[in-house]
């Protein structure tokens, strides 16, 4: 997935990138270029909003200036503008099967050649197209954790499971940590959830 991921920031001249691949709610799979937006991505996750999700809620392709104020995101646009310097934020919906299974992500702080949104779209339905005949490039391992910290959260608060994976993502920013993290934390019980706190 990485290398799928590394050819397209390659094509398109980009200084960045991720490829998310979702599973259902709740439920990715995600590689990030190494370099200055690396801490997007897992930033985008953490939140629940970005032009990620957009880009797979709407089936279409999302493009946002780096800093600039997004009234569908705000607390995403806002940590932007520590990233410094001038970027745009390409969000693509990768295909597969006639659905959308997840999202390119490009940045670009320079721009030689035009990007239209029907390159992107290609390219970005091409990547889906080979990871789904090929589900051994997908690693949903590290997801599982998630997914049991959040029945823990639904037990220990009586809530439901929406609810309980807001709580970790809520943990995981105040924190400046990872999902990954903040859901080892709860399973390895060094964070407990109760209605005292």
């Amino acid at each position: 997935m990485t290398r799928l991921c590394e050819a397209c920031v390659d094509t398109f001249r980009a200084q960045g990138g991720a490829l998310t691949i979702s599973a259902g709610p709740g439920e990715q799979a995600a590689v990030s270029t190494p370099g200055a937006f690396e801490d997007l991505e897992p930033l985008q996750e953490v939140l629940g909003e970005g032009p990620v999700h957009q880009a797979i809620a709407e089936d279409r392709v999302v493009v946002l200036r780096l800093g600039a104020s997004v009234d569908e995101y705000p607390v995403f646009s806002q940590l932007t503008r520590s990233v410094g310097g001038e970027a745009t934020l390409y969000a693509v919906p990768v295909h597969g099967e006639d659905r959308v299974v997840g999202a390119l992500s490009l940045y670009v702080t320079a721009d030689p050649r035009a990007r239209s949104a029907e390159d992107l779209q290609f390219v970005a339905d091409a990547v889906g197209t080979v990871l789904l005949g090929h589900a051994e490039l997908l690693d949903w391992s590290e997801r599982n954790p998630f997914h049991l910290a959040t029945g823990m959260v639904v037990a220990q608060l009586g809530i439901s499971p929406d609810d309980a994976s807001a709580m970790i993502r809520a943990r995981a920013f105040s924190s400046s940590t990872s999902l990954l993290s903040a859901a080892r934390d709860v399973l390895e019980r060094r964070v407990t959830f109760s209605y005292d706190e």
